[in-house]
């Protein structure tokens, strides 16, 4: 009697044979399948979990996944290190530390009163900053609402403000500290910290602030910080080599100033994005 032949790829068959796909199945790594390069979809559709579909985002950004050092982080070392070094500073004016023989040596290496010197000094008296910081301020108002910005007057009311806080800080310091002036000034107290060099930097520092944002040209803006640096600059050599400041009454304007700048700038770009 003749065996009926088995058909090839049946359960139970030890022969080799072709595998038999199943309907309904789909093999994700079948050779030229479409979207073989997913090793879990036989397709080339995108996956549709949320993260698979989500963009990370840059480093150093808030939201980047893990967590890296982020603008925050950035701005906390920015404003940590000037109020660290006038911490520093202020303590050896109180204590009579022994960064003080360094600073009256180079205040004795640099004082030369001039005329030059003078009017470089002259640059951070009030009646002359403070004008300057009033028309940045109108310009600011004014193109706010020109052009229907919204909360216009707010930039302008806190630079006003951040103005105001020069005094306010300064002269309690002053009275802290209680140090005397370099031999080329009459006898008296109340050096610390430089009174000319903060209002020169924060003057300066926010009309150039307020009014960067309406120019077009980064030419021009790079050219109004670069001359609000040497403005700066100017007015501390000046302080320094007529004898009116000792050297660290100046780092230390520039320290107190530099925190209250950068905070300046914080919100008015929190304002900005809003």
């Amino acid at each position: 009697m003749r065996d009926t032949p088995r058909p090839q790829g049946t359960v139970g068959d030890a022969r080799p044979g072709p595998p038999q796909l199943r309907p309904g199945r789909a093999l994700a790594h079948t050779t030229g399948a479409s979207g073989s390069g997913y090793p879990h979809r036989s397709d080339s559709r995108p996956p549709q979990t949320p993260r698979g579909g989500r963009r990370s985002d840059l480093i150093g950004r808030l939201g980047t996944t893990p967590p890296v050092p982020g603008r925050p982080a950035f701005f906390t070392l920015l404003l940590g290190i000037p109020a660290l070094l006038f911490a520093l500073i202020t303590w050896q004016v109180v204590e009579d530390g022994p960064l003080l023989r360094v600073d009256e040596r180079v205040s004795h290496a640099l004082i030369h009163p001039d005329r030059p010197s003078a009017a470089l000094s002259d640059l951070g008296n009030a009646t002359v900053a403070i004008p300057v910081l009033v028309l940045a301020i109108l310009y600011s108002a004014w193109r706010g609402r020109r052009t229907g910005t919204d909360r216009w007057w707010l930039p302008p009311t806190a630079a006003a403000v951040l103005m105001a806080l020069v005094p306010a800080l300064v002269v309690p310091l002053k009275e802290l500290t209680d140090r005397p002036g370099t031999p080329v000034v009459p006898p008296a107290t109340g050096y610390f910290p430089s009174g000319h060099t903060a209002t020169a930097a924060i003057a300066y520092g926010a009309a150039t602030l307020l009014v960067i944002p309406w120019l077009r040209s980064t030419r021009t803006r790079r050219t109004l910080v670069l001359g609000y640096v040497l403005v700066v600059l100017g007015v501390s050599y000046g302080l320094v080599r007529h004898g009116w400041h000792w050297p660290l009454d100046v780092v230390a304007s520039w320290c107190l100033s530099a925190d209250l700048l950068l905070l300046f700038r914080l919100f008015l770009a929190r304002h900005g994005r809003r």
